[in-house]
C-alpha cells in the first residue's frame, strides 16, 4: 500500500466513523455500533502510524515499503 492509497483509506474510515456518530446523535449507540466505532478508531490509527513510518524511513533515505502495519496493542499504546 503506498501513501495515497493509506490517505485514501484514512479518508474512507473517517467518513465512516462521522456517518455512524451522526447516524446516533442524541442516543446510545447499540453495543454493536460500539464496537465498530471502536475498530474505526483503532484502524485509522494503525493507517496514520503506518504512514509516519513510511515517512520517516523515507526521510531517511530507507525504503518506504520496509514498514508493516502494527498490531493495535502497540497503536493504541501510543496515547498513554
Amino acid at each position: 500500500m503506498d501513501d495515497a492509497e493509506i490517505v485514501r483509506r484514512i479518508g474512507e474510515l473517517a467518513d465512516e466513523e462521522h456517518n455512524l456518530e451522526r447516524s446516533h446523535e442524541g442516543i446510545e449507540p447499540p453495543h454493536e455500533d460500539l464496537e465498530k466505532l471502536r475498530q474505526i478508531e483503532v484502524t485509522l490509527d494503525q493507517c496514520w502510524d503506518l504512514l509516519r513510518q513510511r515517512r520517516a524511513r523515507r526521510a531517511a533515505g530507507q525504503d518506504p515499503d520496509g514498514v508493516a502495519v502494527r498490531p493495535e496493542s502497540v497503536v493504541e499504546g501510543y496515547r498513554q
